[in-house]
């Protein structure tokens, strides 16, 4: 202590100081505890500058986080549960082009200049999120290359996820494609099981409720899964992806690729 300080502005600076320390140590440990691995794959001060927009979302099962042709007005950082890309409008009712959970962010339109989307999104399986506006995501992004980066990449994961989701409605059977949707929803899914109607699953997979019912009988009787009043449990992974067609694991090859 020099001659000019005082106990009082010697504890004061002390405090200071170890309130700064504690705050970083929250910082780490929030940062190493994220849930979404976009987010918790950012630079820490990047991160920071991120937190400090975030807002707690919930997502409810069938909830719409965006509108066709509607500005986005919000992006969600998945936490826990999934989101639903959906093509809407054209002829033979909706269809699933692609699914968000913690890997990834609904909105990405914003990132890409635009406000507006043709798909509809919605809760699939609900969850949380961190919800952040439009206008805030935009300007953290022009502002720090580090995040822009790590999103852009994001970006090429979803639009080959949606490539290979075209090609698997095309190609494969349903309960090829069922497998496949199984398994891309517990992989985003903390929970050992997850709540979904037949009537659901058959809107996103673009079919009739009857044939959903009958792939997932088939996969139920083989022990892959149990299906119960809405709820459906992977009961053997391994054998539930040797029933998927191929596309379940090149889109997971890409996510690795350009997430970790």
């Amino acid at each position: 202590m020099t001659p000019g300080d005082t106990p009082t502005r010697f504890v004061r600076a002390y405090s200071d100081d170890a309130m700064e320390h504690h705050a970083r140590e929250g910082l780490v440990a929030a940062h190493e505890a994220e849930a979404n691995r976009l987010l918790r794959g950012l630079p820490l001060a990047a991160y920071d500058r991120m937190l400090v927009e975030l807002r707690p979302a919930r997502l409810d099962y069938k909830k719409v986080l965006v509108e066709p042709d509607v500005p986005i007005r919000d992006v969600y950082f998945v936490r826990d549960g999934v989101a639903s890309v959906v093509a809407v409008g054209q002829e033979g009712g909706p269809i699933e082009v692609a699914a968000v959970g913690p890997e990834g962010f609904v909105g990405l339109p914003v990132l890409l200049g635009d406000r507006r989307m043709a798909q509809r999104v919605l809760v699939q399986v609900e969850g949380d999120a961190w919800r952040m506006s439009a206008d805030a995501f935009r300007r953290l992004v022009d502002e720090m290359p580090a995040v822009r980066q790590r999103f852009e990449r994001y970006a090429q994961f979803y639009m080959e996820q949606v490539s290979q989701s075209v090609a698997c409605n095309r190609l494969h059977t349903l309960e090829e494609r069922c497998a496949r949707w199984l398994l891309v929803t517990d992989d985003r899914v903390a929970a050992q099981h997850f709540e979904l109607t037949h009537e659901f699953m058959a809107q996103m997979l673009g079919v009739r409720r009857a044939g959903v019912t009958v792939a997932l009988g088939v996969l139920q009787r083989e022990g892959m899964v149990r299906a119960s009043r809405g709820r459906v449990t992977v009961l053997d992974r391994e054998r539930l992806e040797a029933a998927s067609c191929d596309c379940y694991q090149i889109t997971r090859a890409a996510q690795e690729r350009l997430l970790g």
